[in-house]
């Protein structure tokens, strides 16, 4: 017997939602995905009337799906706000040429300008270039160095207030479990914050519309309006530790639905003792970009760095492979 929309009471429901069990028409879906996206938009005061607003658009299913909710709701509350795509290319044959078409695609869709940024623009290396030269184990790291300042270099072109990126609630359940498991305990208190914002030089806060929008939930959306979007996972990802925490919060919430909401929630009321001594975000020494160290090299585990960073924070001479080497991280 057909299922009746629990919210109507009309139509046949479409769907039974994974973040509440409710089943829905399509119309009812469409309208409550929206309005818990405008409340967490509104409680969260992540916008102020007349801000241009750049949009994180990588061509997938969480960023198409941000921008086309954003535009619908800027024009449904008048929030008066300017939207612009900002997408980056890190480089990634087969893989970013590609989605970087779809995000072309969204640009006339939406009627929203496109800024497309590239590594090898601003760096001179592509992704592709430096697995080459570090390998497949530590890739992740390097790239999401370099994808942040990305961004908040192509902000600067486009001289916009706000970046939004299209992380949703099952990303951020996934990164309070990597700093769980890593002991992080100062990326753990600010992992979960729905906005943020640094002191460094040049940069623009963040937000993250999507916080509380279940993935399945962002899918459905996304297959229901028949949006345009890229599914394609990045070639080099299925090697990053991310995945081992994915894979680990799929088997909780197939247990417990609500488990990712608790996550996030856990996240957000942790305290820590008093006393504990916390790093300092300041600058890299260098180039001036927001940097937890002296030098903005990256990270390769737990206390790890680059070899060379001792050396260049004595500012002793390099040599000719020792610079062509550092390229890969010096930016």
């Amino acid at each position: 017997m057909p299922v009746q929309c629990s919210s109507c009471g009309q139509n046949r429901a479409a769907l039974k939602r994974p973040k509440t069990g409710h089943s829905l028409c399509r119309s009812c879906f469409f309208w409550a995905f929206e309005e818990e996206v405008h409340h967490t938009i509104v409680s969260g005061r992540l916008f102020s009337r007349g801000e241009t607003v750049g949009i994180g658009a990588s061509g997938g299913k969480d960023s198409t799906v941000l921008a086309h909710v954003l535009k619908v709701l800027n024009e449904r509350y008048d929030y008066g706000l300017k939207l612009l795509l900002l997408s980056v290319d890190e480089g990634i044959t087969g893989y970013r040429d590609d989605s970087l078409e779809t995000v072309k695609r969204n640009q006339q869709q939406y009627d929203l300008p496109l800024k497309i940024v590239s590594y090898e623009e601003l760096y001179g290396w592509t992704m592709d270039a430096i697995v080459k030269q570090v390998g497949l184990k530590n890739n992740c790291t390097f790239c999401g160095v370099f994808r942040r300042q990305a961004l908040d270099r192509g902000a600067m072109m486009l001289n916009v207030d706000k970046i939004c990126t299209g992380h949703n609630a099952d990303d951020v359940a996934e990164t309070v479990l990597m700093n769980v498991l890593r002991g992080d305990i100062a990326r753990l208190r600010r992992c979960t914050a729905i906005s943020t914002a640094s002191d460094g030089e040049g940069a623009i806060p963040r937000c993250k519309p999507l916080k509380y929008a279940y993935e399945k939930e962002i899918v459905l959306y996304a297959y229901f309006k028949k949006l345009d979007y890229f599914s394609t996972e990045c070639i080099y990802s299925p090697n990053a530790y991310r995945g081992h925490a994915r894979t680990f919060l799929k088997d909780l919430e197939a247990v417990r639905p609500s488990a990712i909401m608790d996550v996030i929630h856990s996240g957000e009321n942790l305290s820590v003792r008093e006393g504990v001594k916390m790093p300092v975000q300041g600058t890299c020494s260098r180039c001036g970009y927001i940097s937890s160290q002296a030098l903005g090299l990256p990270k390769l585990g737990i206390g790890k760095h680059h070899r060379l960073h001792g050396k260049i924070l004595a500012q002793q001479p390099l040599t000719q492979e020792e610079e062509r080497k550092l390229k890969a991280v010096d930016f």
